[in-house]
């Protein structure tokens, strides 16, 4: 079974037969988190890399942003039993889109941003597939925590 994890969204599971997947992500980033004692998978796909660029549209929908979406994320894994200490952490995307030009340079500052606010929470990143200018689709499978990363007809695997 799929579930989805659309733009500014995040999931948590424990459904051994589920796959948790997100689709396009361009300068977004998807950040999947897996407890491997406990079975625990969580992803986010954000869109922004700080809620003080739009304090009120972080309150209404806290997943659009890196520190806002992360933080909801990392408690409804520890909520679910999930232990900080053993999580694996990938992330896909922070892509260099045609409508993203170097004066935002979206991507860049969303993959900066979560590298902060992983290294805040003691966090390491495991695997990540970062930049280019194609998006990405990536599938987080609950069973085994192992992550998926689809580019045009490759699926590459972190």
């Amino acid at each position: 079974m799929t579930e989805i994890v659309s733009i500014s969204d995040a999931k948590v599971s424990i459904d051994p037969e589920a796959v948790l997947a997100t689709f396009s992500l361009g300068s977004c980033i998807g950040v999947t988190l897996y407890d491997p004692v406990r079975k625990i998978a969580g992803m986010l796909h954000f869109q922004l890399p700080t809620s003080t660029m739009d304090v009120q549209r972080a309150k209404q929908n806290p997943f659009m942003f890196a520190d806002t979406g992360f933080g909801q994320l990392l408690g409804e894994m520890t909520r679910r039993g999930g232990e900080k200490k053993r999580l694996k952490v990938r992330m896909a995307g922070a892509a260099q889109m045609l409508n993203d030009s170097a004066l935002f340079d979206i991507g860049r500052r969303n993959h900066a941003a979560m590298r902060k606010i992983l290294w805040q929470h003691g966090l390491f990143i495991d695997a990540e597939h970062i930049g280019g200018n194609t998006p990405r689709t990536m599938y987080l499978a609950v069973v085994d925590g192992s992550v998926k990363i689809k580019m045009g007809p490759e699926m590459i695997e972190l």
